[in-house]
């Protein structure tokens, strides 16, 4: 019986959708439990459990800390994505970004100092089973 309940409860945050609009500018910090997505303006930080768009006029300035991103318009700070960057065609991105995998588009601009943690996992995993 409690089970059902915080299903359904798990299931309302991961569907709830926040959009900053184009035109929209906010400066400050947002966390959120569900998706976002950014065609406007961010100068500041982003926490969610859910997915981060940033919409091909989109553009974010400091830092972001999500699940899995979808970048098209301009990012520049820190970004650090647990799951899967997707960076499209569009995109530009400067800063410093750590992430679980990565897929790039065909003329998308990444300057970024990039590390995937999933990778260092592996390869500790793979050092200490050779030593043993």
């Amino acid at each position: 019986m409690f089970k059902k309940d915080q299903t359904t409860n798990e299931q309302k945050k991961s569907s709830e959708r926040n959009i900053l609009a184009q035109n929209t500018q906010i400066i400050g910090n947002i966390t959120s439990d569900g998706d976002f997505r950014i065609d406007g303006t961010l100068e500041g930080n982003l926490t969610t459990d859910g997915r981060v768009v940033i919409g091909a006029k989109g553009l974010v300035t400091g830092s972001v800390i999500c699940a899995n991103a979808d970048i098209e318009g301009g990012f520049s700070g820190d970004l650090k994505v647990s799951k899967t960057l997707t960076v499209k065609r569009t995109a530009t991105i400067s800063g410093d970004v750590v992430i679980g995998k990565l897929s790039v588009e065909p003329g998308a601009t990444f300057n970024a100092t990039c590390s995937m943690k999933g990778a260092v996992k592996e390869l500790k995993n793979d050092k200490e089973k050779a030593t043993a």
